[in-house]
């Protein structure tokens, strides 16, 4: 793992009187760890971005959601914005169980990315066969976004997961 992330997680948790308690997840954009608050009940996922802009974009995308009262899609949990920290690139955000809808460090506000329709159409055609007969239902949580204009193009089986 990146040991400046895990710095930049390590004071985070210190500024907040937060316990890290165990790895949850890692990706492109950076590593996500479960954190316990010492002063009150109940975990938090922390995550720690490795650059500016992604985590610029997944913070915005979680405080329009907060503003809008958004906690689910669709059935689908969205995890809740607790605090942000720009200078360490950390949001702090509840927990959340499948099925959820999560990471939105790749997801673009107010338009779409300006993508030639070829790769709009390839990327589609590789959603569709990564969900196979659930791509019906990702298409109307893309959609739910896209009223709120978020344009979520990151999108695969382990950020809109179902139940099984």
């Amino acid at each position: 793992m990146d040991e400046i992330l895990i710095q930049n997680a390590r004071a985070y948790a210190s500024q907040h009187q937060l316990a890290i308690v165990e790895p949850l997840g890692f990706g492109i954009h950076g590593i996500i760890f479960v954190a316990k608050n010492n002063n009150n009940p109940g975990n938090s996922a922390l995550k720690i971005h490795r650059y500016a802009e992604p985590y610029l974009r997944e913070r915005d995308v979680y405080k329009r959601l907060r503003e809008a009262g958004i906690s689910t899609i669709l059935g689908f949990q969205v995890p809740e914005l607790f605090r942000a920290n720009d200078s360490l690139h950390i949001i702090e955000m509840s927990i959340v169980t499948r099925p959820f809808v999560l990471d939105f460090a790749g997801a673009y506000l107010d338009a779409p990315p300006d993508f030639p329709d070829e790769t709009w159409l390839a990327w589609e055609a590789e959603k569709r066969e990564q969900f196979e007969d659930r791509w019906p239902m990702v298409q109307r949580i893309l959609g739910a976004l896209e009223e709120l204009d978020i344009h979520m193009v990151d999108v695969s089986p382990s950020n809109i997961a179902f139940v099984d």
